[in-house]
């Protein structure tokens, strides 16, 4: 299978601009586009730091030279139409703004860019229906629900090549999805139960109670024990040819990046460990970003998020119990890489006919 697809007509320097880019997302997206050879950030918006340099945010970016501002200092500036903002010329436009404020804007935003990634739930889900039902309120833009392709390169390569606006994938979603994927391509799947553990970064960059450190450290807190909205974006996905009974609990833990989705999957058959490896070399041999992690030994023998930080990798794993008709799929990631902004540009490069690992190669740290 090959990840390259060449598009004609797309620039040699793809101008990109991200509005909303202070947030945890907003700075991975700097972050990548920084690196990325075919990229340079020509906006980057935030309401609250307006004419700042983005490394008094974004303290890792303070870069000798970058494609963030042609090399000079890239400042923050106003969104547009608040504060004398306005949009600069572009060639895709990243939006990372809190959910709900993309759906209220995106005519205007398709009037300024000719591609757009949005990074918010607002377009994740295809049904308005659906939408309701998890997000308890109307859709504000329902007829643009289809014209967004779900941003999983995994689940939606084909239709994400050459397509013009894409949608941000939740990250629990994502781990969820890319646990239980090799499981529901087979039809396998009776019930799953996914016991996801999510680090502090998720909540995002705005301070809340529940995130002050003084509360938060050595917590571990259930926070979302059933239906977490998420389960949305699995089952719009996942269930399209055979549905299954599907619930999730996630717990927030000590950690600042990283998901890891624990899924107890049962299954309407029995299966051997060969089968199952099978199926998740079937379905992940070669994926550019996703690796199987699964040793008899080890302390590294199943899917760990921490190493994964700052990586666009997924890694899942398995185990099977014997007798059981039970398998327990694991998926590890960084939330605000695969789960966010790793995703986003992995998009972006299969949206433009580029090789999709372009800009995201960074392979991880350790120890950290």
């Amino acid at each position: 299978m090959s990840h390259a697809n060449t598009t004609a007509g797309v620039p040699e320097v793809i101008r990109a601009s991200i509005i909303g880019a202070s947030g945890y997302a907003g700075g991975e997206l700097l972050r990548l586009l920084g690196g990325h050879p075919r990229v340079r950030v020509v906006q980057a918006t935030s309401r609250s730091n307006a004419g700042a340099p983005v490394q008094s945010v974004h303290p890792h970016l303070r870069l000798p030279r970058s494609r963030l501002g042609d090399g000079l200092p890239l400042q923050f500036t106003a969104p547009p139409g608040e504060g004398g903002g306005t949009f600069e010329a572009c060639d895709v436009m990243f939006l990372c703004q809190p959910h709900g404020v993309a759906a209220t804007k995106i005519e205007q935003y398709a009037q300024a860019a000719p591609r757009i990634i949005d990074l918010s739930a607002d377009f994740r889900l295809r049904d308005a229906a659906a939408y309701r039902q998890w997000y308890d309120q109307a859709h504000p833009a329902p007829a643009w629900l289809d014209r967004f392709v779900y941003g999983l390169a995994e689940l939606e390569r084909t239709r994400l090549r050459g397509a013009r606006y894409a949608s941000g994938v939740g990250c629990n979603a994502t781990a969820m999805n890319l646990a239980l994927l090799p499981l529901a391509r087979q039809g396998w799947i009776e019930r799953a139960i996914c016991d996801i553990k999510v680090g502090s970064s998720e909540a995002g960059s705005e301070p809340s109670p529940s995130s002050h450190h003084a509360a938060r450290t050595g917590v571990v807190r259930t926070f979302s024990p059933t239906r977490h909205r998420h389960e949305g974006e699995v089952r719009q996905q996942l269930m399209q040819e055979r549905a299954f009974e599907l619930h999730s609990t996630i717990t927030s833990v000590e950690l600042v990046r990283g998901v890891l989705c624990t899924a107890h999957v049962l299954l309407n058959r029995d299966v051997t460990e060969k089968d199952v490896w099978q199926a998740f070399r079937g379905a992940y041999g070669e994926e550019p970003f996703v690796r199987i992690v699964k040793d008899k030994t080890g302390q590294h023998r199943h899917p760990e998020p921490k190493i994964l930080a700052g990586t666009n990798w997924c890694d899942v794993g398995f185990e099977v119990e014997p007798g059981a008709r039970r398998v327990v799929a694991f998926a590890a990631l960084d939330n605000l890489m695969k789960g966010a902004a790793g995703s986003a540009v992995q998009c972006m490069n299969l949206m433009f006919g580029l090789d999709e690992t372009m800009g995201l190669e960074f392979g991880g740290l350790y120890p950290l």
